[in-house]
């Protein structure tokens, strides 16, 4: 094969395995959780629920959930390295994995509601490129459910409704009063990414890049770590628990990075991932077969 069709192949398999396979630091904290709900409660069943669909969707190598979700891409690349032919490359094989059912039918005109079936168009899959310094190249990709993109939010401080300021204290209202008012929809429990500054959009854009950490790792800032620690277990007190039946889980984890600001604004935007945290990645050898598994 070729290097062009060895990426087509990489692109495909990590499309099939991000779809139907949890990433092994999930599956253990959501592992974890469902010993920690009380025996026979709600809260133990949804993640019964859970854990059953997780394990049936491995072993048949189908979807997790049924909606696929937004499709985002994130390749660091060498000098050289041709992002338009990657993208090509992407969204034939995006409609590829649409035809055999890796994917739901799920982009469709904003204005027409028309839905072509492919899964790609304007801004669809989303696709992030990095420039680094290695010879190789490493892909990462997420897909992110439709419900719990409709309970992110994103707070301007000062915050008066809360009396949060523009202090890490005020940063915490704003988060735990997003994960109340989420009351269990966009399929709790699950994970936050948080980022503290930037304008409007890299923040956003910056809180969706925390979902590429691993549950298991340890934030190199002291005080964003003692916040990411504080939210998961204050959270978990607030009893709304899986998918809102209340119980000892709210949240499975929470990141949280941060951005230069203006002295004119103070941002905290806040992205939510459901409990089908689908997130996967490759490292490509040279010849851009798949060399490792990153999650």
């Amino acid at each position: 094969m070729t290097n062009e069709e060895n990426l087509s192949k990489s692109t495909f398999e990590l499309l099939k395995k991000t779809t139907s396979e949890l990433p092994s630091d999930v599956t253990k904290v959501i592992k974890e959780t469902k010993a920690r709900e009380n025996d026979g409660s709600t809260a133990q069943y949804a993640m019964d629920i859970i854990q059953k669909n997780l394990d049936l969707a491995s072993r048949n190598q189908r979807p997790i959930c049924q909606d696929t979700g937004t499709v985002l891409i994130y390749v660091d690349h060498p000098v050289g390295f041709s992002q338009k032919k990657f993208t090509q490359i992407a969204e034939k094989e995006i409609v590829k994995a649409t035809q055999a059912g890796f994917l739901r039918q799920n982009s469709v005109d904003p204005i027409t509601g028309q839905n072509k079936g492919m899964n790609i168009g304007p801004g669809h899959p989303a696709i992030h490129f990095h420039e680094h310094d290695k010879d190789t190249v490493t892909i990462k990709m997420m897909l992110k459910g439709g419900g719990c993109e409709n309970v992110g939010a994103q707070y301007a401080l000062p915050y008066t409704t809360l009396n949060a300021g523009r202090d890490l204290s005020g940063v915490r209202k704003v988060i735990l009063e997003a994960v109340l008012k989420a009351q269990g929809k966009g399929c709790s429990p699950g994970v936050l990414g948080v980022c503290i500054g930037g304008d409007r959009g890299s923040s956003f854009m910056e809180s969706k890049n925390q979902f590429l950490r691993r549950l298991d790792d340890v934030n190199g800032h002291k005080e964003l770590r003692d916040l990411e620690e504080d939210i998961l277990e204050s959270a978990n007190k607030l009893g709304v628990g899986p998918m809102g039946f209340s119980g000892n889980t709210t949240l499975l984890g929470c990141k949280i990075g941060m951005l230069n600001r203006l002295p004119a604004s103070y941002y905290v935007s806040i992205s939510y991932m459901c409990w089908a945290y689908r997130r996967q990645g490759v490292e490509l050898a040279k010849d851009n077969t798949i060399s490792k598994w990153i999650y």
